[in-house]
């Protein structure tokens, strides 16, 4: 539904997003993913029409967006991260004036505004000026002006930002009842947000694609390699490291802290290896009291952090 290829855009000398390509299907929930400043408004907002890319394309359905921006403004819903909202309009008025502007026929109006408000979960607030909203129903509302007209495609910049738990839940709630059917795209720097909202992700750093697959897949493929956790008593930490990092597999041994006569280690282990029953045989051998031992495999967040780490 969605294909972007080599897609460029420079401010004079920095280059905010530099040759990324992917798809997304009719369907498919992806979420662009990256810390602040890393490319992820910029590339909604050539996806969008809002700015013109220095070089690559972008497709949605069967229009280029050279020559046929129009076209793929009727099938596509955008909600910028802070949504152009009318404050001194009621609800219900608001979104009737967007429906006139999309074009929507005059008795199809008060229909679709129905649907809209239920999908959305705003018929409580329809008659209530949105400058009285809270941020949750404001964005709820953005929402609503974005789905107004039934696009094929809904793209989304940090739909929950700044928003207390209970509306992420409920915003993320609702972007999965609509990926059911049409293709989202939604830029984030929540890792939870994208692991419980999204089909795929992509990690965007420094305006190139760092990563692009499902999170479960990305925690197969690179988050293979493995930390133990190791806390000891009576043992002295020169020791420790020099029997612990002759045991195959172990990459690393690190001395978190001494406290009390209690050692607490964090090993690296390289990739697919799992070297816990010959660290357990070696620490029988010796005197030392085993007071900690647990393995943990390497989570988005940590994926997330080596993926875009400054250096």
């Amino acid at each position: 539904m969605i294909r972007v290829e080599n897609l460029t855009k420079n401010f004079n000398a920095l280059c905010a997003v530099d040759r990324i390509s992917f798809n997304v299907q009719k369907g498919e929930i992806l979420g662009l993913l990256g810390p602040n400043g890393a490319g992820k408004t910029t590339t909604l907002r050539m996806l969008t029409g809002f700015l013109k890319p220095t070089s690559g394309s972008i497709h949605v359905g069967d229009y280029s967006i050279d020559g046929q921006l129009l076209e793929i403004k009727k099938i596509l819903g955008y909600l910028p991260e802070s949504a152009p909202l009318y404050h001194d309009m009621l609800v219900y008025d608001y979104l009737r004036f967007v429906a006139a502007v999309r074009g929507m026929d005059t008795g199809r109006r008060t229909t679709r505004i129905r649907e809209i408000g239920g999908l959305c979960g705003i018929d409580e607030v329809m008659h209530q000026p949105i400058g009285e909203l809270s941020k949750g129903y404001r964005q709820r509302v953005g929402l609503a002006h974005a789905m107004m007209d039934d696009p094929e495609v809904l793209v989304l910049d940090e739909p929950t930002s700044g928003l207390d738990p209970n509306q992420i839940v409920e915003i993320r709630e609702i972007i999965k009842r609509i990926g059911k059917a049409k293709t989202v795209i939604f830029s984030t720097h929540i890792l939870s947000e994208a692991e419980a909202t999204c089909d795929r992700v992509a990690i965007i750093h420094r305006g190139k694609i760092a990563a692009d697959s499902s999170t479960a897949r990305l925690k197969e493929t690179l988050g293979s390699r493995s930390q133990i956790h190791l806390t000891l008593e009576q043992a002295e930490a020169d020791a420790v490291k020099q029997e612990i990092e002759s045991v195959a597999g172990v990459a690393r041994v690190d001395v978190l802290d001494q406290t009390e006569g209690q050692l607490r280690f964090l090993l690296d282990c390289e990739p697919s290896a799992d070297p816990r029953a010959e660290i357990y045989r070696r620490i029988r051998q010796t005197r030392w009291v085993l007071l900690d031992f647990h393995q943990e495999t390497q989570s988005l967040e940590a994926i997330f952090r080596e993926l875009t780490k400054e250096s």
